[in-house]
């Protein structure tokens, strides 16, 4: 199983993106996803809380683990001076810094950056809401993956694309530690969301694996507690498709059952792969002699 790293990083500057985001292209390096952070859906309670839940995170990088992809992650958090040339240049600085190691599945990675990923991002069509909006399931935290009053106001109007606070498909980075002997209740779970509850609603797993430990932590026969066991990359065709699932009867049988008791630990931060191609895209405009707006 090839092996993948997940990172997250925070720049001393938000606007230090778009240097940090050229860096990353003029490398050798084909990231499989370059993603904006926009907001936590679901904030970690027990592991890492700190770590994850202080910095405002600038950017989420998921590259395949080879020479290429360490050498690049090594010159981002230990620039030398030599390092820079004049059409590559380090103006940026990281503050923050936030990884791990996991496995991904070949079959999810051969098609990704040709075909899969692009075809999520975007679709000829997309599906239609089921109509739960209209009648939502609310509780007062989205802590259990619900549609809470905040979450329900952040989203904004319902009926209308443009009023939301981030267009287009987002993609969900989920941490998932599993209770003690519970991971096939949320394998029950992981089955429903892509045979019927995700899937009518244009979601998709669109990168799992497994995290990597020290041989220390690992167990063969049970899930050891206390650590992060699986990551999920979970596409939407847009945050409408994400609510209107949170908010439906389906979901929330299914949510509640299986997935809410496996789970010892668990976050949810919402990204759009979509602001970052825009940033990129004015910049080449721009690099082209188009005025930019």
């Amino acid at each position: 199983m090839p092996l993948a790293t997940v990172h997250l990083f925070s720049l001393t500057e938000q606007s230090q993106l778009l240097s940090f985001l050229k860096f990353i292209k003029t490398s050798p390096v084909k990231p499989l996803v370059l993603s904006k952070p926009i907001r936590w859906i679901i904030r970690p309670e027990h592991l890492d809380v700190d770590t994850l839940l202080t910095p405002r995170w600038d950017l989420l990088a998921i590259v395949e683990d080879n020479k290429a992809s360490q050498e690049l992650i090594t010159s981002i958090l230990n620039p030398s001076p030599y390092s820079a040339t004049a059409n590559n240049k380090h103006t940026f600085k990281v503050s923050q810094h936030y990884s791990f190691t996991t496995g991904i599945p070949s079959r999810l990675t051969k098609d990704f950056l040709t075909k899969t990923n692009s075809s999520l991002l975007h679709p000829s069509s997309t599906p239609d809401l089921t109509g739960a909006l209209n009648n939502p399931l609310l509780k007062d935290s989205s802590q259990t993956l619900v549609l809470s009053p905040e979450l329900q106001s952040w989203i904004g109007d319902t009926s209308s694309q443009n009023s939301l606070p981030v267009k287009g498909a987002v993609s969900m980075l989920n941490l998932l530690s599993f209770r003690t002997g519970m991971k096939q209740s949320y394998l029950k779970y992981g089955a429903a969301f892509a045979e019927t509850i995700g899937a009518k609603r244009g979601g998709n797993a669109k990168l799992v694996g497994n995290i990597v430990h020290p041989a220390s932590t690992q167990n063969n026969e049970k899930e050891p507690e206390g650590i992060w066991h699986e990551f999920a990359l979970a596409h939407y065709p847009s945050l409408l498709h994400f609510a209107d699932m949170l908010a439906s009867e389906d979901y929330q049988s299914v949510n509640q059952e299986f997935r809410v008791p496996a789970l010892g630990d668990t976050c949810i931060l919402c990204t759009s792969e979509l602001e970052i191609e825009k940033l990129l895209a004015g910049q080449e405009e721009g690099e082209g002699g188009k005025a930019k707006l």
